[in-house]
C-alpha cells in the first residue's frame, strides 16, 4: 500500500471520528483549515515547488 493511500485513509477514519464528535462547521473547519494552514506555513518558493511538482504529476 502506497504512503498516499494510507494518509488517506486515515484521514477519512479521522473524519468519521470527528463527524461522530463534533458539531458539523467544527469538522468542515478542521477539514479546511489544517491543510490551509500548513500551506500557508510554506515559503514562497516551497509554494511553487508544490505547484509545480502537482501539475507534473497530474499528466501522468
Amino acid at each position: 500500500m502506497s504512503t498516499n493511500a494510507k494518509i488517506a485513509i486515515g484521514g477519512v477514519a479521522l473524519g468519521l471520528f470527528l463527524w461522530i464528535w463534533l458539531p458539523f462547521w467544527a469538522v468542515v473547519l478542521i477539514v479546511v483549515g489544517v491543510p490551509t494552514a500548513a500551506y500557508l506555513t510554506l515559503d514562497p518558493s516551497q509554494r511553487r515547488r508544490l505547484r509545480r511538482i502537482t501539475r507534473k504529476e497530474l499528466g501522468r
